[in-house]
This record gives C-alpha cells, sequence and structure tokens, in this order.
C-alpha cells in the first residue's frame, strides 16, 4: 500500500495536471478563440 507522502505527491501531480488542462481547453475552445485573435492583430494596426 502507498504511504500519505505517496499520496500527497500523486494529488498534486493530478491537480496540477487537471489545471493545466483546464487552461489549454479554455485557451483553445471556439468561444474564446476569435477573443484572443482581436488582440493578436491590433498589435499590427498603426496608431
Amino acid at each position: 500500500m502507498m504511504d500519505l507522502g505517496s499520496l500527497l505527491y500523486l494529488g498534486v501531480t493530478f491537480g496540477l495536471f487537471a489545471i493545466f488542462a483546464w487552461i489549454v481547453i479554455k485557451t483553445y475552445s471556439r468561444k474564446n478563440r476569435d477573443k484572443n485573435e482581436v488582440a493578436k492583430y491590433r498589435m499590427l494596426n498603426d496608431d
């Protein structure tokens, strides 16, 4: 059986992976893609 330290390490690892996956999904979702692209093209406009 796993000891408490191993379980805690495993929990933190899965937690960080879940946060990373949530950030990736939120960034690349269709709903937010257009909003993220606007900033890229706004930077290229002359003021």
